[in-house]
């Protein structure tokens, strides 16, 4: 599989890379419901074995049992095939509580980072990124400045390789260039929520910071395994069920719409309509890789074929017509 420099940094990267959100378990506030270990860890083994060489992750994922997990897989998979690793901080959480609050404060990254460290049982985090810039995401970003000299101070300590961010806006990513070199941005990105083509993508393409997008599959929405059926089977702590306006109508209809060209486009390909949706994020030169997300090994391949395929220029202007107006959201103020 090819791969691409993220922004200025030593890093190279696969085109896709594994993200950790949905395999995170239950028990906290954005669950996707109950989860199999061996599950989550056979569809992570696969992905590397099929030539993905990053898993990304997050302190908050399930309170800590997503680095957990990835942390087993490092120690499963030869030393040759170990994937960089990338992980997040800013959100914390009351261990007695599990409510989940933001913290830029650089004391409290600091033991972030440690506690990263030791459940992913690393000696150095590859990429360790600002998850937010604050929380929820139209609170006061005061502290960003910090945030950054922090992280630079871990860098030098060689705790981490290279620093990026996370649902930063162009001039929340100015404050934090201003203090230290970021490697990459992770946004939301996908055809369904694509606000980030007007200003974030031209100006990363310009100041050389790489581009790690997340949501390319709308939560699972873009798979064309998603019906109407299978949302309302989805168990109630699933936060798409019930906090997703992409999920719910008046958007699903259109939204299916949309996934039903993709597949019309991936059969012609002899793939999936993810591997449309994912190849569509990946069209732009801007985007140094797409995040996606397996929870079985059974569902890894149908991704991984993304990287395969490059829509031709009359793919993209069928797929244009279905595209929605303005833009998709997330769960307002989630921890993706």
């Amino acid at each position: 599989m090819q791969k691409n420099r993220l922004g200025t940094s030593e890093l190279l990267i696969s085109p896709i890379g594994m993200g950790t959100w949905a395999i995170a378990g239950q028990g906290w506030e954005f669950s996707w419901g109950a989860q199999d270990d061996g599950d989550s860890l056979a569809a992570l083994e696969c992905a590397v074995e099929r030539g993905v060489n990053w898993i990304d992750t997050a302190a908050v994922y399930g309170l800590g049992h997503a680095e957990l997990l990835t942390g087993q897989l490092l120690r499963q998979v030869p030393a040759s095939r170990r994937p960089l690793v990338f992980t997040k901080g800013s959100l914390v959480w009351d261990p007695e509580t599990r409510e989940i609050s933001h913290s830029l404060a650089p004391q409290s990254l600091m033991k972030e980072i440690e506690d990263s460290l030791r459940r992913l049982q690393v000696d150095v985090i590859d990429l360790y990124q600002i998850h937010w810039p604050a929380f929820p995401a139209n609170a006061n970003s005061e502290g960003i400045e910090d945030a950054l000299a922090t992280l630079a101070q871990a860098k030098a300590q060689g705790k981490i390789r290279a620093i990026g961010v996370s649902n930063f806006d162009v001039s929340q990513l100015e404050r934090a260039r201003s203090v230290t070199d970021i490697a990459s941005l992770q946004p939301p990105y996908s055809a369904l929520m694509r606000d980030i083509e007007n200003q974030i993508l031209p100006y990363c393409a310009t100041a050389q910071v790489g581009v790690i997008a997340y949501s390319t599959l709308q939560s699972g929405l873009l798979t064309g395994s998603m019906t109407r059926g299978r949302i309302a089977q989805l168990p109630d702590d699933d936060w798409r069920k019930s906090r997703s306006a992409d999920f719910q109508e008046p958007r699903l209809s259109k939204n299916l719409a949309l996934v039903e060209i993709m597949a019309n486009i991936g059969a012609r390909h002899g793939v999936s309509a993810a591997a449309v949706a994912i190849a569509w994020v990946l069209r732009d030169p801007a985007v140094t890789g797409a995040i996606v997300g397996a929870r079985r090994p059974d569902q890894v391949n149908g991704l991984i074929d993304a990287t395969r395929i490059r829509l031709s220029h009359a793919e993209i202007e069928e797929i244009s017509p279905y595209l929605p107006e303005g833009m998709g959201t997330n769960v307002p103020s989630s921890v993706a």
